[in-house]
C-alpha cells in the first residue's frame, strides 16, 4: 500500500513535469539553434563585411599607387618639368585623359606647379597635403577625404626625379564616390547571401527540429498516458537514431510494466477481498505508529472510518489507552504483545499486535477480534444455566420434601397423603410447563417452529385471547379495555402464534395489575405495519432492566413473587421477530407498563417476512 501511494505521488509529479517538457521542447529545439546559427551568420557577416572593404580599398591603393608610379616615372613628364607652365599643364592634360584622373604636379616646396584641370583644381584649403609630404620624403601613401565641395576624392603622390634628384612630386586625385557605391553594392549583395544562408540553415533546422519534436511530444505522450493508467499506450518510431531506440525501449518498458501491474492489480484484489470479508479487524502501522491500512471491521470496531484512520497515529485512532499500551509494549520488546479489552460499548476486543517480519522498523501488524459475541453467549449460557438451575431447584425441593413427608407416615393419612399429591401434581405440573416452554423457544431459535403465513384481521387474533383469559381477569378484577379501528387492513400472521403472543401479554398485564384496574389493547395504523399496545396500570418495570425483561428466565425483583417461569416474553419476543416485526416495552416504574409489537401489512409483504423460511404443504417455518 505504501509502494503504491508512492507510485500515485511520482506519477503525479512526472505528468505535470512532462507537460512542461512537451510544451516547451519544439521551441528550444528551433530558438537555440536558431540564435547560434544567426549569431554565427552575423559575426561572419561583419567579418566579411570589414574584410570586402579592406580588401577592395587595398587593391584600388595598390592599383592607384602603380599608376602614379609610372606616371612620375614617364619622360614626357620628366622633359616638361623643367620647362612649368604650358607645357607641363598640357602633359597632365593628356595623361590625365589617359588615367581619368586629376593630376597635379608640385614643386620640391610643395607648392603647384601645373594642374590637369588648368587651374581649376577643387580646392582643398591651405597647406601641404599629407601625401604630397610624404612623397617629398620619398614615401608613396593613398589619402582619403573630402575636398571643399564636399566630394569625397582618393589622393595618392609619388615623388618626380630630375637628374638624380627629387624635383617634386605628382599627385593623382580620384573621385572615390563610384568606388564606395561598388563597394556598398558588393556589401549588400555579401548581406543577401549570408541572410539567404542563414535562413535556409535555420528551416534546415527548424525541419529537423519539428521532427524530433513530434517524435518527443508523441514519447511524452505515451509517458502521460501511461502515468494516467493507460497501460495499452504505445509509440510507433520509424526513426533508427536515439529516440527510435529510446522510443522500442519505451514500449518494452511499458510491456513489462503492464504485466507487473497486473499481476499487482491480481494481487491487490485478493488482498483487498480478503481484507473486506475478515470479520476480525486488520490493522498495518509504520514504524512511527501511524495508520497505512486499515480494514472495514477494525474501522467498526473502533467506530471510525478509513478516511479518518489512514495517516493518524494509532493512538488518535484508537483513543483508548489501554490498546495504544499493547503497541507500546510491542515496539519496546520487539514481540509479539495480546490483551483482552472491554470498551465503553460493551465490547470486548482482543488486541494482538506483532512487528512485521520479526522487525519494527517495517512496521506492526495489529489485529482486533471482536469476543463480545462469544462473551454474550457465554454469559446466556452461564445465565441459561443458571436460571434454569434456580427455576428448577424450588419445584424439586417441594417435591423432595413432599415425597419424605409421605414417607416418613403422611402416606398413612389419607387426607394429608391427598393433599400432598395434589401439591406434587402441581409442582409436576410447572415442571412440565417450564419443560414445554423451553422445547417451543428452542424450535422457534432453531427454525424449527412451523408458521402457517395467511392475511388475517387483527381483531381474529386480539379477541379470541380476551376471551380466553376474560375469567381471569374477573377473579382478578381486571378489566379489559379493547380498542380496534375497523379499518386496520389485514396482516400477513400465523393465527396460533399471535394468539400465543397476545395471551402472554394479557396474562402478564392481569398478574401486574391491581384489583379494579384496567388493560387496554390497542391496534393502529403505522404502515407498512399495523402496531399492537398492551397497557396496564401495574407495579411497572425500571427502567434500566426495560431491555432485559425479553430474556430467558429473567424477571424483575417485584415479579418474582408472582411467579411464572420468566420465559413467556421471550417466546414472545421470537415469535414477532418471525414474522418479521419487532416488540419492546415502555415503563414508569410503580405507574404503568406498556408493551408493542408490530405486524406486517399483508399487501405489503410480496415475500415471506424477515426471518422466514418455506416449508412442505404452504408452511414458513422461522428461521
Amino acid at each position: 500500500m505504501t509502494e503504491q501511494m508512492t507510485d500515485d505521488r511520482r506519477s503525479a509529479s512526472v505528468q505535470p513535469a512532462l507537460g512542461r517538457l512537451w510544451q516547451r521542447l519544439p521551441a528550444r529545439l528551433s530558438l537555440w539553434p536558431a540564435l547560434a546559427v544567426l549569431a554565427i551568420m552575423a559575426i561572419t557577416t561583419v567579418l566579411l563585411w570589414v574584410r570586402l572593404g579592406l580588401f577592395y580599398r587595398d587593391r584600388i591603393d595598390v592599383h592607384y599607387v602603380g599608376q602614379v608610379e609610372r606616371i612620375a616615372g614617364l619622360e614626357a613628364l620628366v622633359g616638361a618639368w623643367s620647362q612649368a607652365g604650358g607645357e607641363l599643364n598640357e602633359t597632365l592634360r593628356q595623361l590625365a585623359v589617359v588615367t581619368d584622373a586629376q593630376l597635379t604636379a608640385f614643386d620640391s616646396q610643395g607648392a603647384v606647379l601645373a594642374d590637369s584641370l588648368g587651374g581649376n583644381a577643387p580646392a582643398e584649403g591651405e597647406g601641404m597635403p599629407d601625401e604630397v609630404r610624404a612623397a617629398l620624403a620619398g614615401n608613396i601613401e593613398t589619402r582619403r577625404r573630402d575636398t571643399v565641395g564636399g566630394e569625397p576624392m582618393v589622393f595618392v603622390a609619388a615623388p618626380v626625379a630630375v637628374d638624380g634628384e627629387t624635383a617634386g612630386a605628382v599627385r593623382l586625385a580620384i573621385s572615390n564616390r563610384e568606388l564606395e557605391a561598388t563597394l556598398a553594392q558588393a556589401r549588400n549583395r555579401l548581406l543577401v547571401i549570408c541572410t539567404a544562408a542563414s535562413i535556409l540553415v535555420i528551416l534546415i533546422l527548424s525541419v529537423q527540429a519539428g521532427r524530433t519534436s513530434r517524435s518527443l511530444r508523441r514519447l511524452a505522450e505515451m509517458v502521460e498516458r501511461i502515468t494516467g493508467g493507460d497501460l495499452n499506450a504505445r509509440v510507433i518510431m520509424l526513426r533508427r537514431d536515439e529516440l527510435g531506440r529510446l522510443g522500442t525501449a519505451l514500449n518494452e518498458m511499458a510491456d513489462k510494466l503492464q504485466r507487473q501491474m497486473k499481476k499487482r492489480a491480481r494481487e491487490k484484489d485478493r488482498l483487498n477481498t480478503v481484507m473486506h470479508v475478515m470479520t476480525d479487524g486488520v490493522m498495518i502501522l509504520d514504524q512511527m505508529g501511524d495508520v497505512r491500512l486499515v480494514n472495514p471491521a477494525a474501522a467498526r470496531l473502533l467506530r471510525t472510518s478509513s478516511a479518518r484512520a489512514l495517516r493518524r497515529s494509532f493512538v488518535q485512532v484508537t483513543r483508548d489507552h489501554r490498546i495504544a499500551e499493547v503497541w507500546a509494549r510491542c515496539r519496546e520488546s520487539g514481540a509479539e504483545q495480546s490483551a483482552t479489552v472491554e470498551l465503553a460499548n460493551d465490547q470486548f476486543v482482543r488486541v494482538i499486535v506483532t512487528p512485521l517480519l520479526k522487525r519494527s522498523r517495517r512496521g506492526y501488524l495489529v489485529l482486533l477480534q471482536d469476543l463480545t459475541q462469544l462473551r454474550r453467549l457465554q454469559t446466556v449460557r452461564q445465565d441459561f444455566v443458571s436460571n434454569v438451575s434456580h427455576e428448577l431447584r424450588t419445584p424439586l425441593a417441594s417435591l423432595h420434601a413432599l415425597v419424605e413427608t409421605l414417607r416418613d407416615g403422611a402416606i398413612d393419612d389419607p387426607p394429608a397423603a391427598a393433599r400432598f399429591l395434589d401439591r406434587m401434581e402441581v409442582e409436576v405440573d410447572a415442571l412440565t410447563q417450564m419443560v414445554e416452554e423451553l422445547l417451543e423457544l428452542s424450535r422457534i431459535e432453531s427454525g424449527q417452529a412451523p408458521l402457517i403465513l395467511g392475511p388475517l384481521a387483527l381483531s381474529d387474533v386480539i379477541l379470541p385471547a380476551v376471551e380466553r383469559l376474560h375469567p381471569q381477569a374477573e377473579r382478578a378484577h381486571v378489566t379489559f379495555n379493547v380498542q380496534i379501528d375497523d379499518d386496520l387492513p389485514p396482516v400477513l400472521a400465523d393465527r396460533q402464534r399471535m394468539q400465543q403472543v397476545v395471551t402472554n401479554l394479557l396474562h402478564n398485564a392481569i398478574k401486574f395489575s391491581p384489583g379494579g384496574g384496567d388493560v387496554a389493547i390497542r391496534a393502529e395504523a403505522a404502515l407498512p405495519y399495523v402496531e399492537v399496545t398492551v397497557s396496564d396500570a401495574g407495579i411497572g418495570i425500571p427502567r434500566d432492566e426495560l431491555t432485559r425483561v425479553f430474556e430467558r428466565f429473567y424477571k424483575t425483583d417485584r415479579s418474582r413473587a408472582f411467579g411464572g417461569t420468566g420465559l413467556g416474553l421471550a417466546i414472545a419476543k421470537h415469535i414477532v421477530q418471525a414474522h418479521g416485526g419487532e416488540i419492546w416495552a415502555d415503563s414508569v416504574e410503580g405507574e404503568w407498563s406498556e408493551f408493542h409489537f408490530t405486524l406486517l401489512v399483508a399487501e405489503n409483504a410480496e415475500q415471506p417476512a424477515n426471518g422466514l423460511r418455506s416449508g412442505s404443504e404452504g408452511e414458513l417455518h422461522a428461521s
